[in-house]
């Protein structure tokens, strides 16, 4: 298992993540934070922040939560995402909350729990991460 450097920036190992706005708050092996403020150009036509916007939040927090269960040396990717929306997020932030739920030798499930500035959950997110050991080409 990695453990975290509080001096890294883990937002900027992801450059996608940061170009759409997504700020890590907290990053531990039991537990990643990060938020997306609403923004227009995040937005579908009705003003409501735009499904692959909050996806772009889930899978970052979740990537970067499997990333700090890995063991030494390994690599990880996302092979396998569903998602349940609930509402829409139409102002504020989505604030989404990752943490693993299973940490095998193979893989790593995480769920995302994503809320508004209310506290209401927008979405709820699993993702399968394939663990790519250390040495072994993709």
């Amino acid at each position: 298992m990695t453990t975290p450097d509080p001096t890294v920036d883990f937002a900027a190992l992801m450059p996608f993540a940061v170009k759409c706005g997504v700020t890590i708050a907290l990053a531990t092996p039991a537990e990643v934070r990060g938020q997306l403020p609403w923004a227009p150009d995040l937005c579908t036509g009705a003003g409501t922040m735009h499904g692959g916007a909050l996806m772009t939040l889930a899978d970052s927090v979740a990537a970067l939560c499997a990333f700090l269960n890995l063991p030494e040396g390994a690599v990880t990717s996302t092979i396998e995402s569903k998602t349940n929306f609930l509402r829409g997020v139409r102002g504020g932030s989505a604030s989404a909350v990752a943490s693993p739920i299973h940490v095998g030798r193979t893989t790593i499930v995480v769920q995302t729990d994503i809320r508004d500035d209310d506290g209401k959950r927008v979405a709820i997110v699993t993702q399968t991460q394939a663990v790519t050991p250390a040495g072994v080409q993709r």
